[in-house]
């Protein structure tokens, strides 16, 4: 880049927009968990959508290319900026543009954080259920580029579920405006739908339109132990039919897993008296006369009964249930401070979770002998966060093999009818990795839109699709 063009680029990005402090710019260039560390000569900081569009318009010209950011939380590399490309933070443009209680929508600007349109939601008394671990510091321009799915998918669908409209800006600067927020519109393409889970690669998105909920008035939060996670799926089975439908997050958890959040997290403790191998976190919300926590309680007995879990212990208080929940959300930060290991963010169909973890669990264990596996995740739709933690004291050895084992891994998950990536995104670490389980044709349809959206392939290269 010569120094006209940052000039002209600079000048684009308005007052405060940019900078080339490399202090600055440095704790955007690695991801959270340290694996991807990139490099950039200029920060963009616009902080409106026609500065946006400035730069786009500009870096199109010049065939320079650019890589968008979020919170930077993501975790399969797609926020970092590989080659030196320019790097355009998205943080300043942070407004919250209309709440619409009676239609129950809200409208944010990408750089809002998940826990600024919470906040949004609650001020009209309403609920936005997106719910993430990092929703303090991911954006909703973020969750919307990687299609962020989280805990209550299972009941409100996945980020794709929750959008209404999005503002996106197209690679020559064009300001795409979908933001009607009409919730049938059948005038043909949905084109809203190209640019959640594209990762910035067809375009930036700049606003959303998002769909609220009324505010649940029950609460019912409950931790079981089960004697196998076939047991879980006829669990949630029982207390789906039992409540209605009104169980929003069914969450799974191992035993190596909540050891080691009782060893690395302060302040948390073992619900349950004796151990068991698996756990369900369950948690059901709902309004009106109908008693949630009877319900519920009712429903654990029966499974009691039929050995479907092996004790339960459910929340009694707002403390009791963070408590419970904290066990469940802290288990990627323990892991971290446990030290080396080795993750996959898969889905599968639920039927076959029970055979793929005792297959797959087997597979890496013959191949890393000492390997600790820790699965967890989001039972309920089919997601489980697949970990392994390195044998003790051989955490590079183990880090050395990354590809070794997701390659053992996925063999398998794609023998299971299951997706490699259920809602983190593809980013860099998956872009190669798809070609062995995408048809063909998928392929070419993929690189095809990125063609005509991006001809000149200035949106985030490298990510997603190689063309």
């Amino acid at each position: 880049m010569n120094a006209d063009l940052i000039a002209r680029l600079k000048q684009a990005a308005g007052p405060h927009g940019a900078s080339e402090d490399p202090h600055e710019i440095a704790p955007h260039l690695e991801e959270w968990r340290s694996k991807y560390q990139g490099h950039s000569p200029l920060l963009l900081k616009p902080a409106t959508t026609q500065q946006v569009a400035a730069i786009l318009a500009i870096c199109n010209e010049a065939k320079t290319p650019i890589v968008p950011q979020g919170g930077n939380t993501g975790l399969v590399g797609g926020q970092i900026p590989f080659n030196g490309e320019i790097l355009l933070s998205l943080a300043r443009l942070n407004r919250v543009r209309h709440v619409d209680a009676e239609a129950n929508t809200v409208t944010v600007e990408a750089g809002v954080t998940l826990d600024g349109v919470h906040k949004a939601a609650a001020s009209v008394n309403r609920l936005f259920p997106l719910s993430l671990a990092s929703e303090g510091s991911c954006t909703i321009g973020g969750n919307l580029s990687t299609n962020a799915g989280g805990v209550n998918v299972l009941r409100y669908g996945n980020t794709r579920d929750l959008v209404l409209g999005v503002e996106a800006v197209l690679a020559d600067g064009r300001v795409l405006d979908l933001t009607r927020g009409l919730r049938k519109d059948n005038t043909g393409y949905d084109l809203k739908q190209l640019f959640i889970g594209a990762e910035g690669t067809l375009g930036i998105v700049t606003a959303a339109v998002l769909k609220l909920f009324p505010v649940p008035t029950q609460r019912t939060t409950a931790f079981a132990a089960i004697p196998s996670a076939r047991a879980a799926l006829t669990l949630l089975a029982r207390l789906n039919e039992a409540s209605g439908g009104l169980i929003s997050a069914f969450e799974l958890m191992s035993r190596s897993g909540l050891d080691l959040v009782l060893a690395h997290i302060p302040q948390t403790r073992d619900p349950l008296a004796a151990k068991s191998d698996w756990y369900v976190l369950v948690e059901a919300t709902g309004s009106g006369t109908f008693n949630l926590d009877e319900t519920l309680r009712a429903a654990l007995s029966e499974a009691m009964e039929a050995g479907e879990i092996t004790d339960a212990a459910i929340a009694e208080s707002d403390a009791q249930k963070n408590a419970l929940w904290r066990l469940r959300e802290s288990m990627s930060e323990a892991q971290k401070r446990e030290g080396a290991s080795i993750k996959h963010d898969i889905s599968l169909p639920l039927a076959r979770i029970p055979e793929f973890l005792d297959v797959a669990i087997a597979a890496v264990t013959n191949a890393v002998p000492g390997v600790r596996p820790v699965p967890f995740g989001h039972l309920g739709d089919g997601n489980l966060h697949f970990n392994f933690s390195a044998p003790k004291g051989e955490d590079e050895p183990f880090l050395a093999r990354w590809s070794e084992i997701n390659r053992i891994v996925h063999d398998i998950v794609n023998t299971f009818g299951g997706s490699i990536s259920a809602e983190h995104g593809v980013g860099v670490m998956k872009r190669d990795e798809i070609v062995r389980y995408k048809s063909p044709i998928e392929l070419d349809v993929m690189r095809d839109l990125k063609r005509t959206l991006d001809p000149n392939n200035i949106l985030n290269p490298g990510k997603v699709v190689s063309i």
